[in-house]
């Protein structure tokens, strides 16, 4: 069985090489760093790219001029392999914030002069010494927010920089138990189990208190916010998330995966559902909307203890008719 130490320093060496380069240098350590068939997942307005000088010419160049002196503040990291495809793929995963000084225009999205944290998550998919594959997920209206912009107005939960774990342990450079993965792997699918039928039969609590530890933290994104303890996270997020859909598909992932205490998954998307209640202060729609989510836990003992979480908004009001960066948001 595989540590995942040839793979991790795959991506730490793609990482350093990027984060340093600069202008046409960004374009050569990407095609120098992936597969000749690369494929990149981003938020909208990106979407799927193909091919490193792509992703390099539609991301981050233009990323880069925006965001000066940009550093890369990683708060947790691990690999492992994947269970949707069978464990036969590796994955490695990095989760923070790119921070810089924001200079110059990006997305519509006025500069600053001032420090800017552009939160954060990767999933790489290594092939020999090279990456395969990637899911980069971030979130744009939280950078819209530090620039003064209020893209969805108020949200149930209190949006804030995040921190990464309250444990301090995020970073598993080094080869972790695999049993120790295994369990945190049998949590978040158990999660997932309660989570995708919505129809246990228990009070919203007691359901949640199956997986989730009594002081649980959900990191949400920017428009929902975050939420600390069950009882908080079932009134400013989970109840008003489900009140507000129906017709919830099943869920979808392309990589879930576990090492040590940390675990997490995406899905392109995670599921569909349609719009048939309020939802972050919007009116229903009664169109049915795409979720492209990451998901990244750290467990404590048999209870999921804290979630990050990466939703594209952006993209599922796009389903919903509505523009977001355009300036569409009613």
């Amino acid at each position: 069985m595989s540590d995942f130490q040839s793979q991790k320093h795959v991506v730490r060496q793609f990482h350093t090489a990027l984060d340093q380069a600069e202008g046409d240098a960004i374009a050569e350590v990407m095609v120098g760093s992936v597969t000749s068939d690369f494929i990149w997942r981003g938020y909208h307005p990106f979407g799927e790219i193909k091919g490193g000088a792509a992703v390099a010419r539609a991301f981050w160049q233009p990323l880069r001029k925006a965001l000066t002196s940009i550093q890369r503040r990683e708060d947790i990291f691990f690999a492992g392999s994947n269970e949707i495809d069978g464990f036969s793929s590796t994955w490695v995963v990095s989760m923070g914030h790119l921070m810089g000084l924001f200079d110059a225009p990006w997305l519509g999205i006025a500069p600053t002069g001032k420090i800017a944290m552009l939160r954060y998550c990767t999933f790489h998919r290594v092939v020999g010494g090279n990456i395969a594959e990637t899911a980069m997920y971030f979130d744009i209206p939280h950078l819209m927010a530090q620039a003064g912009a209020s893209p969805f107005g108020s949200s149930t939960g209190q949006h804030l920089v995040q921190p990464g774990p309250a444990t301090h342990d995020g970073l598993l450079y080094n080869a972790q138990p695999p049993g120790v993965g295994e369990t945190t792997l049998a949590c978040i699918n158990a999660m997932i189990s309660d989570l995708g039928t919505w129809s246990l039969g228990l009070p919203l609590e007691q359901e949640l208190a199956r997986s989730w530890a009594p002081g649980m933290l959900w990191w949400g994104p920017n428009g929902i916010g975050s939420s600390y303890t069950i009882e908080r996270y079932a009134k400013q997020h989970s109840a008003p998330f489900r009140a507000a859909f129906s017709e919830r598909s099943s869920t979808g992932h392309i990589a879930r995966l576990a090492e040590g205490h940390y675990g997490g998954f995406f899905g392109w998307p995670n599921f569909t559902a349609r719009l048939t209640g309020e939802f972050m202060g919007h009116a229903p729609t009664g169109k049915t909307g795409e979720f492209r989510v990451i998901d990244i836990y750290r467990r404590d003992g048999d209870k999921l203890a804290e979630n990050w979480v990466f939703i594209d908004l952006l993209h599922f009001w796009k389903t919903q008719g509505i523009d977001v960066l355009a300036g569409d948001w009613t």
